[in-house]
């Protein structure tokens, strides 16, 4: 029989964070009850969890019916959301048009996945920091790599760094790719991947990306994450270097990262705003 203490809700967007959590989870003793989505959610994360539903997007009210039968008391929300396809496959319920109606024409992420967390809230459901059960996975300051960025690229990371900060304040993305002193891409629906490629496009093979949490960050959801593919993606693109900030950033697969961008000469820093936005050297 299941402990109530030590059961907790999933709710499963994409990417491998979801699964990483169940594991964690499991083998800190909890058992995982999971919602997935259709066409975002990876289906073998079924094979982590307690019991996992799959459902579309708006359909609160099972939501919220597949936790209380089970006794969820607790959940978190972890995994990215693919905006575009997320719309095309949208089904929403009367407790999901209740909650667009709060937000009116404010449709930003963060108020909206806030009001979501109230609603579950009110229905007994509290909602805890993705990174609750994973804290090794904050990123730790310093550069992780063999090769320390260039004087340009440092000066390309400050004025990432402020732009990223303003764009997270307004609610629109992350991150974004800097080249000799211009802003190259800015992240926007199309998620981190297509800002790397975008930039690199025009980047001539000196791009830096910089990606950080937004000045208000809720970290009960949409925490800036790094990996592996991240680094792939950079490669690919002639992105050079990356500035995560130090702390408040959760990096998949650590050391199979860093090795992956010690192969590709790309550097990696993970910085804090104090160190971005003094006038001395990070």
């Amino acid at each position: 029989m299941e402990n109530p203490e030590k059961k907790i809700g999933l709710i499963a967007g994409s990417g491998p964070f979801p699964v990483l959590f169940a594991q964690k989870a499991r083998n800190k003793g909890y058992a995982v009850h999971a919602v997935g989505f259709h066409n975002e959610t990876d289906q073998l994360l079924s094979a982590h969890v307690a019991d996992m539903t799959t459902l579309y997007m708006g359909q609160l009210g099972r939501l919220i019916g597949f936790f209380r039968k089970r006794g969820i008391k607790t959940a978190v929300m972890v995994g990215a959301i693919n905006k575009p396809t997320s719309v095309m496959n949208i089904r929403p319920d009367i407790k999901a048009l209740s909650l667009y109606a709060r937000m009116r024409k404010n449709t930003h992420d963060d108020r909206i996945l806030r009001a979501f967390a109230e609603i579950l809230e009110t229905e007994g459901i509290k909602i805890f920091p993705s990174t609750f059960l994973l804290p090794e996975l904050l990123s730790e300051k310093g550069c992780w790599t063999r090769r320390r960025p260039t004087r340009q690229e440092l000066s390309d990371m400050r004025l990432g760094w402020k732009m990223a900060k303003e764009i997270g304040r307004l609610d629109i993305g992350q991150c974004v790719v800097v080249g000799s002193g211009m802003v190259l891409a800015v992240e926007a629906v199309d998620g981190t991947d297509s800002t790397i490629r975008r930039g690199g496009a025009l980047s001539s093979g000196n791009g830096v990306l910089v990606k950080v949490c937004k000045p208000t960050q809720d970290f009960r959801f949409d925490v800036p994450a790094v990996g592996v593919r991240t680094i792939e993606t950079m490669h690919d693109a002639g992105v050079r270097a990356l500035a995560i900030e130090a702390e408040k950033s959760v990096v998949f697969d650590k050391a199979q990262m860093v090795d992956s961008a010690d192969r590709y000469n790309i550097a990696i820093v993970a910085l804090t705003d104090d160190e971005m936005t003094s006038r001395g050297s990070a």
